[in-house]
């Protein structure tokens, strides 16, 4: 499957010009590290700083939960910092996940420009 992905991938690259084809080249499968990079980038970056402090103060009063939590020594206490340490770490999951669910959306489009590119040299290579 490899073999014939890459050969693809050489006859897209024939049909295209450089200018196109370094854009090409750009849309290559990123890994985790450069998805994580791509969040800070584009129109939207701001909402992902405030995410991640807001991430940070979430998981500050968490550890807080947690400690006040057995430093209790009455029922009624450990269930409400029990309960608080629950809805922070809940609220850092949330947070999480809309960072992967961002860096999914970015894939999804960096594949659709692939695929916008692939139509548009098929495209100009059969009106030729």
């Amino acid at each position: 499957m490899k073999t014939n992905n890459e050969e693809i991938d050489r006859l897209i690259k024939e049909t295209l010009t450089e200018e196109e084809g370094k854009f090409y080249d750009a849309l290559e499968e990123q890994n985790v590290l450069h998805m994580v990079g791509g969040l800070f980038q584009g129109k939207n970056k701001w909402i992902m700083y405030l995410m991640n402090v807001m991430t940070l103060i979430l998981f500050a009063l968490f550890v807080y939960c947690i400690i006040q939590f057995f430093d209790s020594e009455l029922t009624n206490d450990m269930i409400k910092w029990g309960l608080g340490s629950i809805l922070f770490m809940l609220g850092v999951s949330m947070l999480k996940v809309f960072a992967w669910m961002q860096m999914d959306k970015n894939a999804l489009i960096r594949e659709m420009k692939r695929l916008e590119l692939q139509i548009s040299s098929l495209s100009g290579r059969m009106s030729e």
